[in-house]
């Protein structure tokens, strides 16, 4: 008996369901009845508002706003290097051309003992040097020697048979007998 209803109550419902399915078919829903009534939307009476604000209340004032601290950097507290009066006069000729260039200081390979010191101009800074400001000179201290010669000072000698750059290095714990090159301590 159960079958029977099944069937019947299937041979009442498939009509329908085809009807709805042809309305909406793979073209998309069926146009709008043009005799469909139109939408009326009910009229709102003036009165009391649920969204009414609450009446304020004098209450503690809020605390004045703090001041915000600055981001600090993170700077060495002493240069990297530094330089003495008479190497300040030096780079100052050397860098007071036609056009504006800079110094950097760095390390190379090279000599017995290991390493010796590279001076270059450059027209602006890397990445990550250091710069080095003193009495209106800056010098760069490139970053991939800056741990090798942090703590030194940098002097400008001259004598009969010739003139350079002399550095007085804290770090270095072997050097060559002639001087041009030098080693630190690992």
């Amino acid at each position: 008996m159960a079958h029977l209803l099944t069937r019947a109550s299937s041979r009442v419902y498939t009509p329908l369901f085809r009807a709805c399915r042809a309305q909406h078919s793979l073209h998309g829903p069926a146009p709008p009845l043009a005799n469909s009534p139109p939408v009326v939307k009910p009229a709102t009476l003036p009165g009391p508002s649920v969204s009414a604000h609450a009446p304020q209340t004098a209450g503690p004032k809020p605390p004045p706003p703090t001041p915000t601290r600055a981001k600090p950097t993170l700077r060495a507290s002493k240069a990297a290097v530094t330089l003495t009066p008479d190497a300040v006069r030096r780079l100052q000729q050397l860098v007071s051309g036609p056009t504006p260039q800079l110094i950097r200081i760095g390390v190379r390979n090279k000599g017995c003992a290991g390493m010796s010191y590279h001076l270059e101009y450059v027209d602006k800074p890397g990445r990550f040097d250091e710069v080095v400001e003193q009495d209106g000179v800056k010098v760069l201290i490139d970053s991939k020697a800056l741990f090798s010669i942090i703590g030194s000072e940098m002097h400008w000698q001259e004598d009969r048979m010739s003139s350079k750059f002399v550095f007085n290095n804290p770090n270095v714990v072997d050097a060559c007998g002639c001087g041009e090159s030098f080693n630190i301590a690992r």
